[in-house]
């Protein structure tokens, strides 16, 4: 069950993305035919990355589910710190790209956390199950709905849900960013809690955590230098190669062999969701690369205009 939400949750996320950013495309080109050849996307690679994912986030276990949360946590709180002021939008939407699988991880935690102990957990996961499904699935006929008739209906005034969009579409992104931060807000208190079952002592609890609070520091430097040197899809798969691997060699230092296995498992949800997230990735960087041109431009006839006067 935990794993059916968190597969939902992710589904939600990358629809609303695509919505907000076909939504922008559209007012900044207004170009339909370029807009949805990128956005284009085969229903058939999403229903099989669905339930890859749903398999992969039900078979993680909850202490390596919290270790992704945390790592994600730490990482965007830095990347937030350390990004230009200019290039805060810019960091943000890329952060939310990245998120999905340390979102999904992050509905396993909490789950876990919040029905650990309870006599009718099944039930209570059933309903979170059952509401989650009905949420994706309605975020899917929107984002399918946008992407075939949002350029026709926004012209002609035709559809409430394109009105409200083409009015209000740029609200998508903060609420997104709300609901994002909730959830990583408890899940990390989730997080903290269910790796701190593990230890019978404090002495125990510090020999895991001085290893990880250094380990994930470190990760997190080299990580933001590496993304403010490098951009692009590619890059992104060389993170999560860099960051899961040091992990998978601090577990095999203060972990268990199933939390080994389970560290492996996570390299095959990150490749889930970001290879058929490529649309997505290219969407971003190019929003980027648009904001950042327009800034230049913007500038630069500033400084004509003084020159005129």
């Amino acid at each position: 069950m935990t794993g059916l939400v968190g597969a939902c949750g992710i589904s939600v996320l990358c629809n609303l993305l695509r919505v907000y950013l076909f939504v922008e495309a559209q007012s900044i080109t207004d170009s339909k035919d370029d807009t949805k050849s990128k956005s284009s996307h085969g229903g058939l690679i999403q229903k099989i990355q669905f339930w890859i994912l749903t398999v992969i986030l039900g078979f993680v276990g909850s202490r390596v589910a919290s270790l992704v949360v945390l790592e994600f946590c730490l990482r965007a709180l830095s990347s937030r710190l350390t990004a230009p002021s200019d290039k805060q939008g810019d960091s943000l939407l890329q952060l939310l790209v990245q998120c999905q699988f340390s979102l999904g991880c992050a509905f396993n935690c909490s789950l876990h956390f919040l029905h650990e102990g309870a006599p009718q957990a099944w039930l209570s996961l059933l309903l979170a199950a059952g509401l989650s499904w009905f949420l994706a699935s309605q975020c899917s006929r929107l984002w399918h709905h946008v992407k075939a008739m949002y350029p026709i209906h926004s012209t002609q005034r035709y559809c409430g849900v394109c009105i409200g969009l083409l009015t209000t579409g740029t609200s998508v992104l903060p609420f997104l960013c709300s609901i994002i931060i909730l959830t990583f807000s408890v899940a990390s208190i989730a997080a903290v809690s269910s790796i701190n079952q593990h230890f019978l002592s404090t002495t125990e609890a510090l020999r895991f955590w001085t290893p990880l609070t250094i380990c994930y520091t470190l990760l997190v430097i080299y990580m933001n230098d590496e993304q403010h040197r490098q951009t692009g899809g590619q890059a992104l798969l060389n993170m999560v190669i860099v960051r899961l691997g040091g992990l998978l060699v601090l577990m095999l230092t203060v972990g268990t062999w199933a939390d080994v296995l389970h560290i492996q498992v996570c390299f095959i949800g990150e490749a889930a969701c970001l290879l058929p997230a490529q649309d997505l990735l290219d969407s971003a960087f190019k929003d980027a690369a648009d904001v950042s041109r327009r800034s230049v431009m913007k500038t630069e006839n500033q400084r004509r205009q003084k020159k005129l006067d």
